[in-house]
């Protein structure tokens, strides 16, 4: 696994666009959102479906056309430095195929931060423009609105990644050691639902994997583990971090199955790194070179996250 072109961090009066690629958007949270990047002295602008409701579908926000011109329009607008999506939910998944790959990959490099469902253009935006992005917090979302620590993170990443090199969270070792490799991953879910498509990569072969889920049964975080397994996706990988199961299984009951499905790949795993659904999540880069300490509960970056 190679790493991917990092783009270039964001300076003071940057102009960032905010999307809805997924699930619906409150009006308030947005406007509270916006206010944060004013604060950080980003110029933010707004897909104009951004607040739009699917006419059927009430879990999507908008069209999966709108959806998804909202965001190439972003991507392609010479004057947006950074696109962040509003939030996650589902969505994602149908409208990534309407995009424009030519054209996104002709647009050159920038910015873009979501997790969750944005799993899903995490993957297309490493496999289809080689590109390193940014799983971290979203403009709409409650954390980046009123955590510091998810706010401070994101910030750091965003316009000093030099001062995020290590990402250190407490975190513990359920199979201990140290390993080297190319950060990727998100949502378990959305990876297990992604496997055969057209923007998802063949394997996870030399990459430091990064997973996390909200709000599942424990028999179906099984499932995706288990699909992962028996697909061979997990073949070759070099370490696994986990971050949270915010909404899922107490985590005392979580920990055997995770042991059960990861400890046989032979393979440092940290557990509670600190990205994901749960509070004050941290910024993870993806397409990174890094080195994973289990033990001290580290990934330390080769390089800045962003150039």
């Amino acid at each position: 696994m190679k790493e991917l072109l990092r783009p270039r961090r964001l300076a003071p009066g940057a102009r960032v666009a905010v999307v809805a690629t997924s699930g619906p958007v409150p009006e308030e949270r947005l406007q509270a959102g916006l206010d944060v990047l004013r604060g950080w002295d980003l110029d933010p602008v707004v897909g104009p479906h951004v607040l739009d409701r699917h006419p059927e579908f009430g879990y999507l926000a908008g069209t999966d056309a709108d959806r998804a011109a909202d965001l190439q329009n972003a991507w392609c607008d010479p004057t947006v430095d950074a696109v962040l999506c509003a939030r996650g939910g589902y969505g994602a998944q149908r409208m990534i195929d309407l995009l424009d790959w030519d054209a996104l990959r002709a647009a050159g490099p920038k910015v873009f931060v979501g997790f969750s469902d944005l799993t899903v253009l995490h993957e297309a935006f490493a496999t289809r423009l080689g590109l390193a992005t940014l799983h971290g917090p979203m403009a709409a979302g409650v954390d980046f609105i009123k955590n510091a620590r998810a706010q401070e993170h994101l910030r750091a990443t965003l316009f000093a990644p030099e001062t995020v090199r290590t990402i250190a969270s407490g975190g513990t070792a359920l199979v201990p050691g140290r390993a080297r490799g190319v950060t990727l991953g998100g949502c378990l879910s959305l990876l297990a639902a992604e496997l055969g498509t057209p923007h998802a990569r063949p394997s996870a072969r030399g990459g430091l994997l990064c997973l996390e889920d909200v709000g599942e049964e424990t028999y179906r975080l099984d499932r995706y583990l288990t699909q992962l397994l028996r697909s061979g996706w997990l073949e070759g990988v070099r370490g696994v971090l986990l971050g949270s199961w915010e909404g899922c299984a107490d985590y005392a009951g979580l920990r055997p199955l995770l042991a059960d499905r990861l400890g046989g790949l032979g393979v440092p795993v940290a557990e509670n790194v600190g990205f994901g659904h749960g509070e004050g999540a941290l910024t993870m880069p993806l397409g990174v070179a890094a080195t994973l300490d289990a033990e001290a509960g580290t990934l330390t970056l080769d390089e800045p996250a962003l150039r």
